[in-house]
């Protein structure tokens, strides 16, 4: 669309998978069954928990918090992104756009967030077992769960704002099929520093900070692990976390990927850009739940099995 200065675009126009534009339609089968397994998946995840007594600990609050925030990633991207594979859906409003942008944002930040609670849970109930009840008491996991969703809120707040500001000159084609504040931020004509700055500050004060005190809380884990007396206390112990590392690599590998692809990649080829992309918004949200019941049906599965082993001794 065109525009005049000072004004922003009517719309934007979302992209595909570069060069493959013509097998959309069948691309469209795998994220369906991503997104599929996502929204199932999360949904099974809270009613299990929601209906079995024994589960409400803080780990599985925070299991919840995690679950809630994919179902809302996955229906944050899903709308754009099968439009576009199903129908050739292209164009989005810019407010539209500014509105999906600050949620897929905020949720990120927000499962970031999760992820460094259930690592504080993992070290204080690894470390300090007789002190995690009163530790981690049931009003303290909410008061946790409104501070993680007040910091991401109100420190993205000012991000649709410093867009709305800049001058856009006719350039509307964004790198996906759904918004990301680098992606639009490039369109603008204007001098975009204050928000590549608050951008970068805002990272890493927020999901820069959360990887650091998640390394540090695995760091002190270790510690009390190669203290603890038996090797089977030891694996006891790391069990309970092989789920939450996991989650971690999933989320943070692609994050860490897709921002300086953003930031310092230039010459990166588009379907790296638009890959690295997909895997960031739409694998965290329908592997978690599949992490999360395999090693735990794994687990359990293991100690049945020493049981009836030891019962025949």
């Amino acid at each position: 669309s065109e525009t005049g200065k000072n004004q922003e675009p009517s719309a934007f126009l979302m992209m595909g998978i570069p060069g493959l534009e013509a097998l959309h339609p069948w691309i469209s089968i795998p994220f369906c069954a991503l997104y599929l397994s996502a929204l199932l998946g999360n949904c099974v995840i809270l009613f299990i928990i929601r209906r079995t007594p024994s589960l409400h600990e803080p780990m599985y609050y925070f299991l919840c918090m995690l679950a809630i925030t994919d179902l809302g990633l996955a229906l944050c991207t899903l709308p754009t992104t099968l439009g576009l594979f199903w129908f050739g859906v292209r164009r989005i409003g810019f407010d539209a756009c500014l509105a999906q942008m600050y949620f897929i944002h905020i949720l990120s930040f927000i499962e970031s967030s999760v992820l460094l609670a259930m690592a504080f849970d993992r070290f204080v109930a690894i470390s300090h077992p007789l002190r995690h009840p009163a530790i981690l008491t049931r009003g303290t996991v909410l008061k946790i769960g409104l501070a993680i969703v007040l910091r991401g809120v109100l420190s993205l707040l000012p991000i649709p704002f410093l867009l709305k500001r800049l001058t856009y000159c006719g350039r509307t084609e964004l790198s996906h099929s759904f918004c990301f504040h680098p992606d639009i931020m490039n369109l603008a004509c204007a001098d975009i520093k204050v928000n590549v700055f608050y951008g970068m500050i805002i990272l890493l004060s927020t999901v820069g900070t959360d990887f650091v005190f998640i390394v540090l809380s695995y760091i002190l884990i270790i510690r009390t692990v190669l203290s603890l007396t038996t090797r089977e206390e030891c694996l006891k112990a790391l069990n309970t976390c092989v789920s939450h590392i996991c989650a971690v690599l999933v989320f943070f590998i692609p994050m860490i990927g897709l921002s300086m692809i953003h930031r310092f990649g230039r010459n990166v080829p588009p379907l790296v850009n638009t890959l690295v992309a997909y895997t960031y918004l739409i694998i965290p949200p329908a592997l978690n739940p599949v992490i999360y019941t395999q090693i735990r049906l794994s687990v359990l599965l293991h100690m049945c099995w020493r049981e009836k082993t030891e019962r025949k001794k």
